[in-house]
């Protein structure tokens, strides 16, 4: 009998299934950076500096910047934070550095002959020297969001040290010695400091970063462009013919090389050597005023010009008032109504600016152009104490901490020596810049991000924690290591890969920030 067999008939074959619909991908590169908008109040007050500000009216010392608003944006962020989590991640010693010169503050503002007065400084003291700083403190939450903020600085840095250059190059600088040739950004000539200080901001970090061995899995080209960040800012410093920056920076930068090692000491000091001979005496780099400016370092007692005469004088007069007042002071910004009454007739009667699209202008001298002393005569010796000391608090703490790092005999914290430097290097730099400058003007909330730079290393037990994988100092690309460096060299700060690790970190932050300016407007 035979069989028969049959084959099923093959399913007609239609058209293909469309294939399911990919992912958008924006939303998902998005979120590889989603760790960044925590950060972002501190990323737009240090890039809102590259706005241009006007001058408006140069004989007052309150004026408002963007950069002074987005510092109130971070604080109240992180005052919200603080209020729905109900967390007190400050300890006890950070609490006190951070919070003591506010009763300095307000011993001075209540004992002022002038209460307006008075509470707008408190107010603009308190901002500058105690909420932004403890916002960073408690807004950053390991080494790579140090590196973000860093980076952001050496951003602004770079951009305002370009618009110097060109001012210089084209005659379009404010007025220095019958030409417009002084580098200023766009600050202008009211602020004649601004651009210097935030590029010896940029200068140092960049320098910190140079100073430090990428982690292994880094880009070998991360410390050359940092080192390549540093040498172009020195350009714009130097045509920005301010001593005093000079001066703080070559400090700090010194003080850096030193931390950084013996060894790396000697290279560093040998090549900087050889390469001032070969720039200067052999290439005959640096041009007449430039090396003039430098000469009258030496000749400021010898031979003083009108603004070192105008600065020991108004240095006299603080000191006057501290005599009369010493443990609180004449009360904070009342230094331009003493002054008069303290000054000797050698005191001009303002400075000279001119340039840089604003016409010529007589600006009154506001301030003694010396922090300390306008502390001691403003606040007595009680807000002095407590605002100086805490300074010195974070630079013991800072430098004792990059010391352990870099002394540690186990596995080193990744980016923990580069960060340190850094830190350690903006306190040094404004510490002794504050010898010859005080606060005032667009780029003093600068001023104030890098005080919490310089307050977190010393103080968050985050600064120095090991690479545990849970979200402090590392990420999953395993190349934050050298987070600091490569800030630096993209003037971004991110690192590809995502967080990994918890999420967003709340933390408490207090109060609210006034617009109002205490310090001294005008150049310093």
């Amino acid at each position: 009998m035979a069989t028969i067999v049959t084959t099923p008939e093959a399913p007609a074959r239609g058209p293909a299934p469309a294939p399911a619909p990919r992912q958008d991908r924006v939303p998902s590169r998005l979120r590889q950076y989603a760790w960044l908008a925590p950060l972002l109040p501190a990323l737009a007050t240090v890039l809102l500096l590259a706005a241009p500000v006007s001058t408006g009216d140069v004989s007052t010392s309150g004026k408002v910047t963007p950069a002074d608003a987005a510092s109130a944006v971070m604080i109240l962020t992180v005052a919200v934070r603080l209020l729905r989590h109900r967390a007190r991640p400050l300890t006890a010693t950070a609490a006190l550095l951070l919070g003591a010169p506010t009763v300095g503050f307000a011993l001075s503002a209540m004992t002022s002959a002038d209460p307006g007065a008075g509470l707008a400084g408190f107010l603009r003291y308190v901002q500058v020297f105690v909420l932004v700083p403890a916002s960073l403190v408690l807004l950053l939450r390991d080494r790579r969001d140090f590196a973000v903020v860093a980076g952001a600085v050496v951003a602004v840095a770079l951009v305002q040290g370009a618009i110097g250059v060109w001012q210089y190059a084209t005659g379009t600088g404010a007025s220095y010695m019958g030409e417009d040739i002084r580098a200023v950004g766009t600050f202008g000539p009211s602020d004649i400091m601004g651009m210097a200080t935030v590029v010896a901001y940029g200068l140092v970090v960049a320098t910190g970063c140079a100073l430090v061995p990428a982690a292994a899995g880094a880009p070998r080209w991360l410390r050359p462009a940092a080192l390549a960040c540093a040498a172009a800012l020195v350009v714009p410093l130097v045509v920005s013919f301010s001593r005093g920056t000079w001066i703080a920076t070559a400090v700090a930068c010194a003080a850096m090389i030193v931390l950084s090692g013996r060894r790396q000491a000697l290279r560093v000091f040998g090549v900087l050597a050889a390469s001032s001979v070969l720039l200067v005496g052999g290439l005959g780099v640096g041009s007449q005023m430039i090396s003039e400016r430098v000469a009258s370092i030496t000749q400021v007692k010898a031979a003083p010009d009108p603004s070192v005469t105008d600065r020991y004088t108004l240095w006299a007069a603080a000191l006057g008032m501290w005599r009369e007042h010493p443990a609180t002071g004449v009360g904070l910004k009342r230094f331009p109504d003493e002054r008069d009454g303290h000054a000797s007739l050698a005191l001009s009667s303002g400075s000279d600016t001119a340039g840089a699209g604003q016409r010529f202008t007589r600006e009154p001298l506001l301030s003694p152009h010396n922090m300390y002393l306008l502390a001691l005569s403003e606040q007595g010796l009680i807000g002095f104490t407590l605002l100086v000391g805490g300074w010195a608090a974070y630079l013991a703490r800072g430098t004792d901490r990059l010391l352990r790092v870099r002394r540690s005999p186990g596995p080193r914290a990744p980016g923990a020596a580069a960060c340190g430097l850094a830190a350690v290097g903006l306190l040094i730099w404004s510490c002794v810049d504050f010898l010859y400058a005080d606060i005032g003007g667009p780029s003093t909330v600068l001023t104030a991000v890098l005080i919490g730079l310089a307050a977190w290393w010393a103080l968050s037990p985050a600064a120095t924690a090991p690479d545990s994988g849970t979200g402090t100092g590392t990420d999953a690309s395993g190349r934050v290591g050298s987070a600091l460096c490569t800030a630096t060299a993209t003037g971004v700060g991110s690192t590809p890969g995502p967080r990994t690790g918890p999420g967003p970190r709340t933390g408490p932050g207090t109060g609210t920030s006034a617009g109002t300016d205490a310090g001294p407007g005008g150049p310093r």
